[in-house]
């Protein structure tokens, strides 16, 4: 269990939340929404007890598991079934296992077998093979094979990372689970999977998410961050109520505010009237202070959101083919991830990515891109070649530099006047610009990596997964920009949304590198990959 007692909490000197009390027990399974920046991530981290509240206390009561946005590496030696057995503290268990078994074999003696028998009793005290057949069940539902499990976690790609630290938190003893938008990365078979895992789950739940699917399936109590206020809505009914019932009570916040508003407009117009006469002056002013009360005590109506305005640039002027490529390959270790690769990426061309997780598909965006270089082929860059590229880790942003910063470095060539006024189209004003990049939310870091494409004029981006972390307001912006865009777009993307906007004319399909005209036959695809 986890309660909070008079919580703040802050980020620098911006208050996000103030004095709240909550509690999350087993069988609560909580969804966590907001606006992007309102403060979701951050009261996650302090759940976790990775960040301490500026006010208040925090009571954890039993295991608590975490799965950030962004997970920190583990270490790239390890294998992927002992990353998802160190939840219960099995991997060592299993580790000595192994070395016992190995012993046992060179040596066959009595001193080996002695240490084969402790070691199989802790291990099977730990809940044994049994145990490990579950982690193994837990990975193949997000849709990592028993092939990958015996990988180490350096060979993975960014995606399948992501699935193995999903998966330990999974496989945990059951206590509260906290999970930062968990169906990042995961195909559509995955994320069935992991609906009908959480929807059984007997330990506690706080997820945030911007599935509604899954947060209709799965919660039956929602949390809302109010950024305007510093609060915690705390609704105890799943998501369909909660939105029917948000709905009904903005209609009649809206009603209530007409009427106050008609009857102090009445009054005040009365009162002007009887300012003019001595006799009745005192009561027009009682009458004007009447009619103040009645608007100051009349419930606002909820704002609109604000919503990120998203314009991807004019592309410069470039060549017939500003991007090819030419047999590139490209191996971590001894595994290889791209066998000789050829692309040409024409003028105004789009072309979509498709391929299983750790097919290759952001390792061959980091190569076009440069920020990796192939073991063998060649990237070709055509006449006035202009890239922009979006990395679905945003780990093309530096977590020491401001936001401000940032958009220097991707943009030098704008002044500060006009740096501030695309941030503020991306909803960060006034003091955002000097916050660091370190602090932002998932959905500020897509923002921020956006705002930096659309001041570079390139004429060829490469867009990994950039519908991530983003609410569904920002994400019909991007989109419609995506669309709307006039240079070439090469894309990887698990969101059928995001395909239909690109209008694709070209896909991809890796790892065996087959290019080919799109057809309506590919859509099936793309929840798959």
């Amino acid at each position: 269990m986890i309660t909070l007692r008079g919580v703040d909490v802050r980020v620098d000197a911006r208050l996000l939340l103030s004095d709240v009390t909550a509690h999350i027990a087993a069988g609560d399974r909580i969804g966590l929404v907001g606006r992007n920046g309102a403060g979701k991530t951050t009261l996650m981290k302090i759940l976790a007890g990775q960040v301490l509240p500026s006010a208040g206390e925090i009571v954890r009561t039993g295991p608590v598991g975490y799965l950030p946005q962004d997970p920190a590496a583990a270490a790239p030696e390890s294998a992927v079934i002992g990353r998802i057995l160190s939840a219960r503290g099995l991997d060592r268990a299993l580790r000595a296992l192994r070395a016992a078994e190995i012993a046992l074999g060179e040596t066959g003696d009595e001193r080996s077998m002695a240490r084969y028998v402790t070691a199989e009793a802790e291990f099977q005290a730990r809940g044994g093979y049994a145990a490990e057949a579950e982690g193994a069940r837990v990975a193949a539902g997000l849709g990592l094979p028993d092939p990958v499990l015996a990988q180490p976690l350096g060979t993975l790609s960014g995606g399948q990372r992501r699935r193995a630290e999903l998966a330990r938190v999974l496989f945990a003893e059951p206590g509260i689970m906290l999970l930062d938008e968990p169906t990042n990365h995961l195909d559509g078979d995955s994320v069935a999977w992991l609906r009908s895992f959480l929807t059984g789950y007997s330990g506690g739940l706080v997820v945030i998410s911007h599935d509604t699917g899954l947060l209709a399936d799965v919660v039956n109590r929602v949390w809302r961050v109010d950024a305007d206020l510093a609060a915690l809505e705390v609704r105890n009914t799943g998501w369909h109520t909660y939105l029917a019932d948000r709905e009904a009570e903005d209609r009649r916040r809206t009603r209530q505010r007409a009427a106050a508003e008609r009857k102090a407009a009445a009054l005040h117009a009365q009162a002007d009237r009887m300012r003019s006469k001595v006799s009745t002056a005192t009561r027009a002013r009682d009458m004007a202070r009447r009619a103040d009360r009645m608007l100051a005590q009349a419930q606002p109506v909820r704002r609109a959101e604000k919503v990120a305005r998203f314009r991807l640039p004019e592309p410069a002027p470039c060549g017939r083919m500003p991007l090819g490529a030419i047999s590139l390959t490209k191996s971590y270790g001894p595994l290889p991830v791209l066998t000789g690769v050829d692309l040409a990426v024409d003028r105004g061309s789009r072309l979509v990515v498709l391929g299983l997780n750790g097919a290759g598909k952001t390792t061959l965006l980091k190569l076009l891109a440069g920020h990796e270089r192939p073991d063998s082929g060649r990237v070709v860059p055509g006449h006035g070649l202009r890239l922009g590229y979006f990395a679905q880790e945003h780990d093309t942003l530096d977590p020491a530099h401001t936001v401000g910063a940032h958009l220097a470095a991707a943009a030098p060539h704008l002044g500060d006047g006009e740096a501030r006024t695309i941030l503020g189209s991306f909803l960060f004003g006034g003091d955002d610009v000097d916050k660091p990049v370190g602090v932002l939310s998932g959905g500020e870091k897509t923002r921020l990596a956006l705002a930096g494409l659309v001041s570079s004029r390139a004429n060829v981006l490469l867009l990994d997964e950039p519908t991530n972390n983003l609410d569904p307001a920002s994400k019909a912006e991007v989109l419609a920009a995506v669309g709307a865009y006039q240079g070439a777009v090469v894309m990887v993307t698990h969101d059928q949304e995001a395909v239909e906007a690109l209008r694709p004319d070209r896909v991809l399909l890796l790892p065996d590198g087959v290019e080919d005209l799109w057809n309506a036959g590919y859509a099936d695809l793309i929840t798959l990959v």
